[in-house]
């Protein structure tokens, strides 16, 4: 047996990008320990037991003694492969696990937390050796109780200085679960994704649809990951978890050069819960076309007139999804602020509960329970949250105003308990994260109809009007376009938007359609955003203010003759 030794944060950081959430799976709750018989055949979770019942049976003198300790492993299994111009460039398989320890001080009014996270990181062994794993777990416990205990003395001092009492507690309660489920695996076709990720990244240079132009090509590569992620929780309330999600992203970039120097670039792909629900090969060749074409479009297109602009624009269901995850998500996960502060949370909400947030017309929901939508699974679906508790189902804005929180065992002002919405990266402490969100109108019209609508309010404005189709980083329009009162429409680029704000989601949607978007995201938590097409009267759209780059001094070398 190796002994593990204290590991770099970059290479615990690195393997932790790759996470996603929890898999659907079903809870049982007890009030004491029950272990199953999966979890007795599992040599880590026998571990980790063995081990936590150890430190709790340790009582050191003069030493204060934890109240609560938690012990998370994450095991990781990731794989990608990366294709440039026709040729793979990149293969990494890698299976990585780290444990988080847990020590809190004090008790669940006051402890050692603080609102930068707790916990100490150690790598684990690969081999389910558990000796090794219990050393690892040993090493981190000891480096968790010593911090937990200059922590919580600092706390202490810290609060000395205010005035009023602290009015929530540290840490919810909350009851012990226990849920052991089937561990899961990768199951990616590797040898077929090669072949799919080779062909469309060469597909600029090949393929006759668009070989005319290649040449404008500056860049073209693709890319196939996936994760399988076991995730196992034990901690001193009696709450033994072993769960499992995987998830997979198939992506193509390609990008280049208008004529006037500007950068321009279309980034898509097929991403899915299961391997078997990415996109066929014939879809996936289908999506690089296009994206090839569009961005053939995109260079011989205007440059948004430099007038300002302020009026109608509408958004489909891939742009609102956007526009929901960077204004509305973060402000309604309920990050504490720190010490002595009077706001509820950290966020854009934090004096907005009972107050409208979105037009009358529109609710928002966050249910990690809706495992599929449309037949298919949603990435951000789970049962067990990464504290231990059950997922609940949250109406967040009801008719247009903020009723909820989503919430973890760190409370905030009016809201005691978690929600079961503490989620973690691997590696990382758990915070008040999104699972499944869900956009709805009580009065949804049709595309055609949001279509007739903003065709209304251009006649009625006797100017041309906005629509965009997809957004890129920072909310910039990738595919804008300028909508004639006739009804034509044509591309355009170099726009950005102005004053796309939260006052933006509350007073100036006036239409949202009823063609649900979903958005999975495989991120280091993952999310699910599922919301309709939103039709915005008062949006100001303005041209860049980007320095051009250079075009390059000599031409590509010629695609390959067929």
């Amino acid at each position: 047996m190796g002994l593990l030794r204290k590991t770099q944060v970059a290479g615990i950081v690195y393997g932790a990008l790759w996470s996603i959430a929890c898999l659907s799976t079903v809870a049982v709750t007890n009030t004491a320990i029950a272990e199953s018989a999966p979890a007795a055949n599992d040599p880590m979770i026998h571990a980790m037991q063995v081990e936590l019942d150890r430190e709790k049976a340790l009582l050191l003198p003069g030493m204060q003694h934890p109240y609560f300790v938690e012990y998370r492993l994450d095991d990781l299994n990731s794989y990608e492969a990366v294709a440039n111009y026709g040729a793979l460039t990149r293969e990494e398989d890698n299976h990585q696990r780290i444990v988080r320890v847990t020590v809190r001080i004090g008790d669940y009014a006051v402890d050692s937390s603080t609102s930068r996270g707790d916990g100490t990181v150690e790598l684990a062994p690969t081999d389910n050796d558990p000796e090794a794993l219990r050393y690892a777990l040993w090493t981190a416990t000891d480096a968790a109780y010593k911090n937990a205990l200059r922590a919580y003395s600092a706390k202490q001092a810290a609060l000395k200085q205010f005035q009023s009492v602290q009015a929530q507690p540290d840490f919810a309660q909350a009851k012990p679960v226990v849920q052991i489920s089937s561990l899961v695996t990768l199951d990616l076709d590797r040898a077929e994704w090669k072949r799919r990720i080779v062909e469309a990244s060469g597909l600029f240079a090949s393929d006759p649809q668009v070989r005319s132009f290649a040449e404008h090509v500056q860049y073209s590569t693709a890319n196939i990951r996936g994760i399988a992620l076991n995730r196992y929780l034990v901690n001193t309330e009696g709450t033994v978890v072993r769960q499992g999600y995987t998830g997979y992203d198939g992506a193509i970039s390609v990008g280049g050069q208008a004529g006037d120097g500007m950068r321009l670039s279309r980034d898509n792909g097929t991403v899915a819960a299961n391997a078997k629900e990415l996109e066929d090969a014939g879809a996936f060749r289908k999506r690089v076309i296009e994206d090839l074409k569009s961005f053939e479009e995109l260079r011989n297109a205007p440059v948004v007139s430099a007038d300002d602009y302020h009026g109608p624009v509408l958004f489909s269901g891939d742009a609102a999804s956007d526009v929901i995850d960077r204004l509305l998500v973060p402000n309604i996960e309920a990050d504490r602020p720190e010490m002595g502060t009077t706001a509820r949370t950290t966020g854009a909400y934090s004096s907005s509960f009972k107050a409208r947030v979105l037009p009358e017309m529109l609710s928002v929901t966050d249910d990690p329970l809706e495992a599929k939508f449309d037949g298919k699974a949603l990435l951000g679906a789970y049962k067990i949250d990464d504290e231990g508790v059950p997922a609940q189902s949250v109406d967040i804005v009801v008719n247009g105003k903020l009723e909820n929180f989503l919430i973890g065992r760190e409370p905030i002002k009016d809201f005691d308990n978690s929600n079961g919405h503490g989620r973690a990266a691997p590696a990382q402490s758990a915070h008040s994260r999104a699972g499944v969100i869900l956009v709805k109108s009580s009065h949804p019209l049709s595309r055609g109809e949001l279509n007739q609508r903003l065709l209304g309010m251009a006649k009625e404005q006797g100017r041309d009007v906005y629509s965009v189709e997809t957004l890129g980083g920072e909310l910039l329009p990738r595919l804008l376009y300028l909508v004639h009162p006739d009804g034509s429409r044509q591309l355009v680029r170099g726009a950005i938007f102005d004053e796309l704000d939260n006052r933006s989601l509350r007073s100036d949607i006036v239409a949202a359609g009823n063609d649900p978007y979903v958005s999975n995201s495989l991120g280091t938590v993952p999310q699910t955003t599922i919301a309709p097409s939103l039709l915005f009267d008062d949006i100001g759209v303005k041209r860049a203010t980007v320095e051009q780059q250079k075009l390059p001094y000599y031409d590509p070398p010629p695609p390959p003759r067929k």
